[in-house]
């Protein structure tokens, strides 16, 4: 058993902090986003993984290499266009052996994978989906299924008349891999649209496994920032490389001053400096090499590498990309994102 992670997209949503670091490789706490991916995929044993790449490409290979590092194999299946999450899957075929997981490259879980290679196994299913249901189904592509777990239908973004369900697609699949011949070679094409409505079509067995617990799409700033939430308030189970102190975590190459004030939840990482009469927390992530100045608050914040907040900056509600540098007194209020290299000058407000 292998699997694809689909991880080609450019997270438009999420600009300016992907103008240089495509979605799958930004920091989700101390690690990139495609680490939890591969921490979920090791607790089924799945060791050799595919990449599906389209949008700077390198950078990921550079953060993985051929997984050895971390005790896989990884391949790379290079889109030279885009081909949607179809034709990306598709791509990838040659790679890929008799059962294949499929992940959303911009999704976090804790779904017991266990459980769903078990029941599609079991059931000898052609694929089974991973759902999840949501407060405002409208919203979304809805995916019907009966009480033995058969997806009977799918409703793209239906009218309140037909809400028959509350489940959407949660971007966590298994497939049979021999299904792929049913998608076109080299085209744009939709798994979501295409592929697994053809299945149904042609009377093949498509099983749902509805998952009841934590599930999110970090696509945009808002999302992003909750997942931070989550993770350090314990909604998302994640083993933080650091000592817990204080009601966060602090990693060993961290220095805290004694005379900084730190209030939980919150993560410190490597090589990070916070000064004496410095704020942090809760909610705040340092994601490394970050240092924060005396008199400096970070609130409900996400900083990357290499962040410098000076004496009486304020950082609440924002996120902000490398090495992004707040001024004396500067103020990144909520709903503020800075891309790399960004700067505010002393005393300057974002709200």
């Amino acid at each position: 058993m292998r699997a694809v992670i689909l991880a080609g997209g450019e997270g438009t949503r999420l600009r300016p902090l992907t103008l240089t670091l495509p979605k799958p490789v930004v920091p989700v706490v101390d690690r990139p986003l495609l680490r939890h991916q591969l921490d979920m995929l090791s607790r089924v044993g799945v060791e050799e993984i595919v990449f599906s790449v389209a949008y700077r490409p390198e950078k990921v290979e550079a953060l993985f290499g051929d997984g050895s590092r971390l005790g896989k194999r990884i391949h790379y299946a290079v889109e030279d266009t885009p081909l949607g999450t179809g034709g990306a899957v598709k791509n990838a075929e040659p790679l890929l052996d008799g059962t294949t997981i499929v992940l959303n490259g911009d999704v976090l879980s804790d779904v017991d994978l266990a459980a769903v290679v078990a029941g599609h196994r079991a059931s000898h299913a052609r694929a089974t989906l991973v759902l999840a249901p949501v407060a405002d189904p409208a919203a979304y592509g809805l995916v019907e299924s009966d009480a033995s777990g058969k997806v009977l239908r799918f409703v793209e973004k239906p009218d309140p008349s037909q809400i028959t369900t509350d489940t959407i697609n949660a971007g966590i699949y298994v497939l049979e891999t021999e299904t792929l011949k049913l998608m076109p070679p080299a085209v744009r094409y939709s798994i979501e649209r295409g592929f697994f409505p053809e299945l149904l079509a042609r009377g093949a067995l498509v099983r749902a496994h509805v998952h009841h617990g934590y599930w999110i799409d970090i696509g945009t700033p808002e999302k992003y920032l909750q997942v931070h939430r989550d993770i350090l308030r314990g909604r998302f189970k994640v083993a933080l490389d650091g000592r817990p102190e204080h009601g966060g975590w602090i990693h060993d190459s961290a220095r805290v001053a004694a005379g900084a004030r730190a209030e939980g939840p919150f993560y410190v990482g490597p090589a990070c400096v916070v000064e004496d009469g410095a704020q942090i927390g809760p909610d705040a992530v340092l994601v490394s090499e970050t240092r924060i100045g005396c008199g400096a608050v970070v609130r409900d914040s996400v900083l990357w590498s290499g962040c410098e907040l000076a004496a009486g900056a304020r950082a609440e509600g924002a996120l902000l990309g490398r090495r992004v540098r707040l001024g004396g007194q500067a103020f990144a209020g909520p709903g503020c994102v800075l891309g790399e290299g960004s700067a505010l000058s002393d005393f300057t407000r974002t709200a």
